[in-house]
């Protein structure tokens, strides 16, 4: 048991990011953790892999949050006007860096979910092509390829102007 804490603690703020990437809502993401560490913990023995255990623990939190976009797609969520709390209606004040790392969010989640999924592994968790190949169980090769239509998609987005930028600028002169 200790043995199998020592090599699961670690990995957790790599889970955590990486959820909070996938579902971008912290509660959320917290659920994925916890459902993906409970699998894990549950089903230890029946790892193949008896190295690290962290392409596996990817693994099944990516496996997790398919299933949940999958039943999420299925239902739609309502909640009336008196039931929704406050959070739901306000935002909190952002200043400039906020306001960029939520448009390259937006950026990102442009992207289709296949090369999100591989980008995030990669440059984000630092995953090798192997490690993320076995996390979305896909070839080496066609993680190398969503990676990079990935990488040269989001930089387009990103030198692209944001979508609000357009709609606030105002002409104060006329050209002559």
């Amino acid at each position: 048991m200790n043995d199998m804490l020592r090599q699961i603690e670690p990995v957790i703020p790599a889970l955590r990011r990486y959820a909070r990437a996938l579902v971008r809502n912290r509660a959320a993401a917290d659920d994925l953790v916890q459902d993906c560490l409970e699998r894990a913990v549950s089903h230890w023995e029946q790892r193949r892999d008896t190295g690290s255990p962290k392409s596996w623990l990817f693994a099944i939190l990516h496996n997790l949050a398919v299933n949940q976009f999958r039943g999420a797609a299925a239902r739609a969520r309502h909640v009336s006007i008196d039931e929704a709390g406050e959070h739901e209606f306000g935002q909190n004040a952002v200043q400039e860096q906020q306001l960029i790392y939520q448009d390259v969010l937006a950026k990102l989640a442009k992207l289709p979910e296949e090369q999100r999924a591989v980008l995030l592994l990669i440059a984000v968790e630092d995953l090798s092509y192997a490690e993320a190949a076995k996390v979305l169980n896909i070839p080496i090769g066609t993680v190398m390829s969503r990676l990079s239509r990935a990488r040269e998609r989001l930089q387009q987005e990103l030198e692209k102007p944001a979508d609000n930028q357009q709609g606030n600028v105002v002409q104060l002169r006329s050209k002559p």
